[in-house]
């Protein structure tokens, strides 16, 4: 029979062990859930694109334009689809080993992610909070910062 204290030691171990498959499967959800927004814009599809999002989502684009909602961000998105951003193609990566995002989890069901994107030739930094809700995971907030050079004295 195992001592107290080494009993409490094998469960502890047991325990962070079953926490961290929990995380790994929930860093693969957020990961799916980058994979399907860029399949969703690449398709045009703006009702898809948005299903990604909360009801209550904040969506800031490159140039300071605020979304708020899912309905709105459907909207906008419709109109870019079918007009100045038809036909365009993401160019982000979901693949956290070649940079392209990473997940940090500010809560077990919250997490903050960080990636690579941008339409081809130009290049964004984007952020998002996803947020599990209902057994599935959305982004609640969407910020995209166009990458630029900081002025300075030539080189």
């Amino acid at each position: 029979m195992k001592s107290d204290r080494r009993a409490t030691n094998d469960l502890a171990e047991e325990c962070g062990s079953m926490s961290d498959r929990v995380r790994s499967r929930d860093e693969l959800h957020v990961h799916r859930l980058l994979q399907d927004m860029t399949a969703a814009w690449n398709a045009g599809d703006a009702t898809a694109y948005a299903d990604l999002f909360t009801e209550d989502a904040d969506y800031v684009t490159w140039f300071g334009s605020h979304s708020s909602g899912r309905e709105a961000i459907e909207e906008s998105h419709r109109f870019l689809f079918a007009g100045p951003l038809k036909g365009t193609k993401l160019s982000n990566s979901a693949a956290a080993d070649d940079g392209g995002a990473s997940v940090r989890f500010l809560a077990p069901d919250v997490a903050f992610v960080l990636s690579a994107g941008g339409l081809a030739g130009q290049a964004s930094v984007v952020s998002f909070t996803a947020v599990r809700q209902a057994e599935r995971w959305r982004f609640a907030s969407f910020q995209n910062t166009r990458k630029q050079e900081i002025p300075g004295p030539p080189r």
